[in-house]
């Protein structure tokens, strides 16, 4: 669903290398679980490796573990070794980490702001970029992790937004350098879907209610199935992009016209920007910027948490 090269015959993964990051949740492990149940084999790398366990003992005994943190080079190359010397190569590689910190530029905790491009583009960048000697000599297929606010650039999301449309940028260069050694890239745009990283944000006091109060399908939250769906298809594909709900793709043609839609839309909505902005300032004196922006979820937790100081 929402995919491109939809007349493209999907292909096996039985016996394919397919690495994963952000693979203890979410979109990551659900990926890996059935990419499994395909005949893969799954590297699954990230920050909790507790969870992943769970994650690799669902996907049997060709599912491995490889804890590291995405914006760390040397724990991404020892990684990457690793996943080379117990499974010998590197098909496919799913960039799926990411973090969201929600927040008003002028008043979110700052290490919440970097941490997130951090993670969200620069993580992008380094997984690729260790992995892709090998996803090259394989002629595999990179699949990079953006989102629909990428297109969409909501008030209180500035650090989300710039990352997921530079991750945009990055796949679509990527794209035209790898297109002459047989490597396709594709990069994935879902809407609000109900992980836990989306789930945590609607239980902010401030942001939950504004992400909820954007109109029509764009507020609503989908449910994961549906994403995986079009996620999984779009791998066996290798198609250029992935856009869930389909709807999301169509914005892309509007994309110009979006930011001041946004604006005064905003304004016709009872100014709910300026209400949130002074909950956003109560909140922020009652529990401080680092608990009031500090990124959502459990996903979110373990990414700061692995911040090197």
């Amino acid at each position: 669903m929402g995919a491109t090269n939809l007349l493209a015959r999907p292909r096996s993964v039985k016996g394919k290398v397919i690495l994963i990051t952000g693979a203890a949740r979410g979109f990551g492990a659900g990926l890996a679980k059935r990419f499994a149940a395909r005949g893969a084999k799954v590297a699954l790398v990230g920050l909790e490796p507790v969870e992943m366990k769970k994650v690799a003992a669902e996907c049997g005994p060709d599912a491995a573990v490889f804890e590291a943190d995405v914006t760390d080079w040397e724990a991404m190359e020892t990684a990457v070794a690793g996943v080379v010397e117990r499974f010998g190569a590197i098909d496919i590689v799913i960039a799926n980490a990411g973090i969201a910190a929600a927040g008003f530029i002028r008043s979110i905790d700052p290490k919440a702001f970097e941490r997130t491009i951090e993670v969200d583009l620069l993580g992008v960048w380094r997984t690729v970029r260790v992995s892709l000697p090998h996803v090259i000599a394989a002629k595999g297929y990179v699949l990079v992790v953006s989102s629909l606010a990428a297109i969409t650039h909501a008030p209180a999301m500035a650090a989300y937004a710039a990352s997921k449309a530079g991750v945009e940028a990055f796949a679509n260069s990527l794209r035209s350098e790898m297109k002459h050694l047989g490597v396709r890239v594709g990069v994935a745009h879902p809407s609000w879907i109900s992980t836990d990283l989306v789930n945590g944000a609607d239980e902010h006091p401030v942001f939950g209610p504004l992400r909820k109060s954007m109109p029509g399908p764009i507020g609503k939250a989908y449910p994961v199935p549906l994403a995986l769906d079009a996620l999984e298809k779009g791998v066996l594909r290798r198609d250029r992009t992935i856009h869930v709900p389909g709807w999301v793709g169509l914005l892309k043609l509007v994309r110009s016209s979006i930011p001041l839609i946004i604006e005064h839309g905003a304004r016709l909505t009872g100014n709910v920007v300026a209400k949130a902005d002074a909950a956003a300032l109560a909140d922020i004196a009652e529990r401080g910027a680092d608990v009031s922006s500090r990124p959502v979820g459990a996903g979110g937790a373990a990414a700061m948490a692995g911040k090197k100081s």
